[in-house]
């Protein structure tokens, strides 16, 4: 039974063997969308489909890219490519039945690139399944009488999905949500009803891939083995010696991280020792390597050019061999041209004895020049993921571990790697220092800066309850933090993760470059050749005068030395850097200001922008609902109203239902509960299950409200559309008092009893204190603003006008606010959807440019091409205005790459020399082309001074 291996399924019923047939329903995270897209994560795993993530070294512009791409489609079993030329990276999602990672690098590098895999360096993104299966051993059972009171109470647990246990093996298989419930609690509860219970193996998995110190012999590595054999929980592993490395499998609901680790060090006596590899630092490194291999190299091309060319020449004929062209073929030509000639006048002067010029000293010069331009470029394209390289470093090296003695009490403290975190560790986070995980504050008190995750400068006082961010900074006092998100399910990790993808992507403004680069060298040497052909044909019949080729011994000479100029001066690098340097500055920049853009393309949609639309609840106002008034139109007295509408709204998510369980609540107990927070917090639940009545048949109408049965009679609660679809007859003077709230932009709840209508409540939602300036600046930007909701015209009338919004679309179910969208879309405009809840993914998703605020749901968040972190609506004016800039600084990239090469090759090509009698020796040609790289890079770079735009420079307002 220890190497069984169950997976999760869909729906109620028995786990199925690892293999079989059930569908893993994925939990919403911010990169599902591009994992979808790329057939990633899940989606990959679903298709039986396997992914590679392969560094790519060699790669000079978007030729080479296009190669890459080209070399891995035409194998068969590769589904999908996407390579990154800043990045030197290729994500591929192959079907591994008829391809492996081998045949992927064997591609690549036939292609005339360096290619190596990057391993899973830290522990694997989870799949965050919505349920998970778990296997118990249950003892105590005697009968199937036990057998089905341990089954009942299972079932009964909120958040287990299905319960199946077996008499005669003494298993309990349970399908549960582990967002909802953990093994430790069904343990307690199989416990609680008198049986003994003990957690076996989930069917989560996380790979990890661990660093050794240590291991040297055999012996060592025979050692290691015999531990990890012995873990209960490990799944698979594999040990690499020549590397010092083990990959590891296992199921982190049976052991932690942190374990396995102290396992390796302690079974081995000390001997060996593990480490998680931090897989950003490793990228750093390579980079790092990247430049110090370049600048090895144009330290040697000052002595020995030649000897240090070799690099172009096979890159050049892999290039060719594939039928590419790129950088390293014009480069190979000019370089040999120059060589081969030299050559030819040597030998020729040798046997005659005259002895014309030569020009070796070029050769050398063009790749020494080219070398020094690709050496800044590295230094310059390292710079543009300086966004990430800060993200990274926000995450502290160490955490501060509390360790409980037997009684429970926290007794020491333990530092230890902060990659090892697991979920529920207490760690203690001192004033000054950075907060290791995402958690909640179980103790003390402090004030915690989070502007370099969300942007906002003001310090949040952090208590007992508090959700911590990790990488943010404690400012004051000392916090006891409970770690809940770790490795790649924290905040910081995401948010990296998602400024990576979209630094993968590709803008569609980039087909152009692409298309260019594959036709630029073929016509590039086309020119050399029409440039040597018409000077030396022009010489021949003494079309110019011999006193132009004086010193350079005869017209072929000369004609020969413009086609090289042109050959080198040309450049198709910088049309290649020109959009993904921006991109990725942008995107950068973006995450520093809160802003988290999904790709290049969604980039390049909202600088075109022409209406934006704002979801009302929770988008234009705060989402913090609040009952102002409640009036009772029947005999009923207003205490049992409460409660009767509480009753019927407490099974609801909608944020009016909590706003009226509160207000029911508070006109109960308000004064009847103790000052302290913890106490308010214990004694609340236990109060509410005593004032709320029991509940049957609870139905939720999107767009109309709820209904359900109590004391078997039927309760509607809702809009006015809900009670009068149900014949209920809502009396003139309830009717105008319905109309004043909605006059006033109050929301009317309507109820009904048993088919008669009882009274109605005022619910306000407060408008976001910057809803109005925002609308205002979007205007001043030209953009149109819309406002969308399920609200009725009176209420949604009122709000619009408060903030400035002539367009109102009201009453609008969720299923309609898609149709919205593509009634504006219609005419071809460009429309940007702004929302923050489940029934706004529809519409974010038809959108062409859906943004979601940060505080919104996750639903919506995966929806949405923007994620704004900081829940505040200025940031829809710095996503716009971001997006414009940014295309604009890569408009301007592509006019000085095309410049460059429109007024260089014909000034390479001697167009001058007839006037100015100055020719460019091929040398300063290849310096020009080294140098238009960096210029475009340098320009992206310009990107990073950018400052959110202020509202009252938008608004054009001058403060005195």
């Amino acid at each position: 039974m220890a190497h069984l291996q169950l997976s999760a399924v869909a729906g109620g019923g028995r786990p199925a063997a690892a293999g079989g047939g059930g569908d893993e329903m994925e939990d919403v995270r911010l990169l599902d969308s591009y994992d979808e897209e790329m057939g990633g994560g899940a989606a990959a795993a679903a298709a039986g489909e396997e992914e590679a993530h392969v560094r790519v070294t060699g790669m000079t512009c978007s030729a080479c890219t296009s190669a890459v791409e080209g070399a891995v489609s035409a194998r068969r079993g590769v589904r999908r490519v996407a390579v990154s030329l800043l990045q030197n990276r290729a994500h591929v999602v192959f079907d591994p039945a008829l391809l492996k990672v081998e045949d992927i690098i064997e591609a690549i590098e036939d292609a005339g690139f360096d290619a190596e895999i990057i391993p899973d360096t830290a522990i694997s993104q989870r799949k965050a399944q919505k349920t998970l299966s778990a296997q118990f051993r249950i003892g105590g059972m005697t009968c199937a009488n036990c057998v089905n009171s341990v089954e009942g109470i299972l079932k009964r647990l909120s958040g287990v999905k299905g319960a199946v246990v077996a008499l005669a093996t003494s298993l309990g298989e349970v399908e549960y949500d582990p967002s909802v419930i953990n093994k430790d609690e069904i343990v307690e509860a199989i416990e609680d009803a008198g049986f003994e219970a003990a957690f076996l193996q989930s069917s989560e998995q996380d790979k990890i891939l661990l660093g050794l110190t240590g291991l040297h012999t055999e012996r060592d590595v025979n050692v290691l083995h015999d531990i990890l054999k012995k873990m209960i929980g490990l799944r698979q592993f594999d040990v690499n010696a020549t590397v010092s490395e083990v990959e590891i499998i296992f199921d982190p609901e049976a052991v932690g991280l942190r374990s396995i680790v102290d396992a390796i060090e302690t079974g081995s006596n000390g001997r060996l020792k593990a480490y998680v590899q931090n897989p950003y630092a490793r990228g750093a490194s390579n980079d790092a390597h990247e430049a110090a291999k370049m600048l090895h190299l144009l330290r040697s091309s000052l002595f020995l050019s030649f000897v240090v060319g070799k690099r172009f020449y096979i890159a050049a004929y892999r290039a060719l061999r594939h039928g590419s062209t790129n950088m390293d073929v014009l480069v190979v030509l000019g370089t040999t041209a120059s060589y081969v000639y030299s050559v030819c006048a040597l030998l020729y002067g040798a046997f005659t004895g005259f002895h014309p010029p030569i020009y070796f000293e070029t050769s050398a010069m063009i790749i020494t020049f080219v070398l020094f331009g690709k050496y800044l470029e590295v230094l310059a394209k390292g710079k543009t993921s300086d966004a990430i390289k800060k993200l990274v470093e926000l995450v502290p090296a160490t955490a501060l571990l509390l360790l409980k003695d037997k009684e429970g009490k926290y007794t020491e403290e333990r530092e230890i790697d902060a990659l090892l975190i697991q979920p529920g560790d207490i760690l203690k986070v001192l004033p000054g220092s950075k907060v290791p995980a995402d958690g909640v504050v179980v103790w003390g008190t402090s004030h915690v800066n989070e502007s370099m995750i969300t942007g906002e400068s003001a310090p949040i006082p952090k208590e007992v309850s508090s959700a911590v961010i990790g990488g943010t900074m404690n400012l004051h006092g000392v916090l006891h933090i409970q770690a809940n998100k770790v490795g790649s399910e924290t905040v910081l990790s995401q948010i990296i993760s998602l400024v990576e993808t979209a630094q993968m992507s590709k803008a569609p403004i980039q087909k152009f470059a692409d298309y260019v680069a594959s036709i630029f060298v073929p016509i590039v040497i086309t020119l050399s050749m029409i440039t040597f052909l018409v000077w030396f044909l022009c010489g021949w019949v003494g079309a110019y005068p011999n006193s132009w080729i004086s010193g350079t011994s005869n017209c072929f000479v000369f004609s020969l030395m413009f086609a090289i100029a042109v050959v080198v001066i040309a450049c198709p690098c910088a049309l290649g850097l020109a959009t993904p340097t921006a991109v990725m500055v942008a995107t950068g920049v973006g995450a520093n200001h809160g802003v988290l853009v999904k790709g290049g393309d969604a980039l390049e949609r909202a600088q075109n922008v022409n209406y934006v639309i704002f979801d009302k609840t929770g988008t234009l106002t705060q989402g913090k609902a609040v009952v102002t008034t409640a009036k009772v139109f029947s005999g009923m007295d207003l205490g049992d109203f409460l409660t009767l509408v509480a009753s019927a709204e407490a099974s609801s998510e909608h944020p009016l239902a909590k706003a009226i369980v509160e207000y029911a609540f508070h006109f109960h107990f308000f004064g009847k509960l103790p000052t302290s927070k913890d106490g308010i917090e214990q004694r609340k639940e236990d109060r509410l299950s005593q004032l709320l009545l029991q509940v049957e048949d609870f139905s939720a109408l999107p767009g109309k409200g709820v209904q359900c049965l109590i004391n078997g009679k039927r309760v509607l609660v809702g809009n006015r559309t809900l009670v009068t679809e149900n014949g209920v007859n809502v009396p003139p003077e309830a009717e105008n008092f319905l109309v004043d709230l909605e006059l006033n932009a109050k929301t009317g709840i309507l109820v009904s009893y048993d088919d008669d209508f009882v009274g109605l409540m005022g619910i306000t939602d407060p408008l976001k204190r910057e809803a109005a300036v925002v609308v205002e600046g979007l205007k001043k930007m030209g953009v149109h603003p819309v406002m969308l909701t399920g609200d009725n015209w009176r209420t949604a009338k009122a709000v619009a006008k408060e903030v400035g919004i002539e367009d109102v679309r009201a009453e609008v179910m969720p299923a309609g606010k898609a149709d919205v969208v593509r009634s504006l879309q219609k005419d071809g405009s460009i429309v940007a959807m702004v929302g923050d809840g489940i029934n706004d993914s529809p519409a974010l998703a038809a959108a062409d440019v859906g943004m979601a605020i940060g505080g919104g749901t996750d639903i919506a968040i995966e929806a949405a091409d923007y994620v704004l972190v900081r829940n505040n609506l200025e940031d829809v004016i710095t996503a716009i205005d971001l997006s414009r800039k940014t295309f604009s600084r890569i408009r301007w990239n592509y006019f000085f790459a095309m410049a460059y090469n429109v007024v260089a090759i014909p000034v390479a090509a001697g167009a001058l020399f007839p006037f100015t009698r100055l020719q460019m020796p091929p040398w300063l040609a290849g310096a020009c082309m080294a140098f238009s790289s960096v210029s475009v890079v340098c320009s992206s770079l310009l990107l990073r001074r950018y400052r959110k735009p202020r509202l009252t420079t938008v608004l054009q307002i001058t403060v005195e």
